[in-house]
């Protein structure tokens, strides 16, 4: 079994939709099963459609590494938060908790 170090809890248009892991093999994500039985769910991305079965990843998953600002905005979130740049996780859970977009991400499961 993988030791979790951290949990991401995923929202699409402000509705719980599924989980990230950060693990000591890599990554998961998998979508909460309450969100999948939904008529109206729809898919992170195109990239992690619907499904009952657990993503995974050696390295972050490219939708979720794409929602990290990048740029001179990148080194205000690393600066304030005080989070290594290579941290990616970290700066996925503080600084997409509003991201462009219908998913954001959270510390905590609301």
């Amino acid at each position: 079994m993988d030791t979790i170090f951290r949990t991401a809890y995923v929202y699409v248009r402000n509705v719980f939709a599924g989980t990230l892991l950060e693990t000591d093999e890599g990554y998961s994500f998998s979508y909460d099963q309450t969100y999948l039985k939904d008529a109206q769910a729809s898919a992170v991305s195109l990239t992690l459609p619907l499904t009952d079965e657990v993503y995974e990843s050696k390295t972050m998953f490219p939708f979720f590494d794409g929602l990290i600002p990048e740029g001179w905005l990148l080194g205000v979130v690393s600066r304030n938060w005080k989070i290594d740049l290579k941290d990616r996780f970290g700066l996925l859970l503080v600084a997409c908790k509003d991201a462009i977009g219908n998913v954001t991400i959270r510390e905590e499961r609301v």
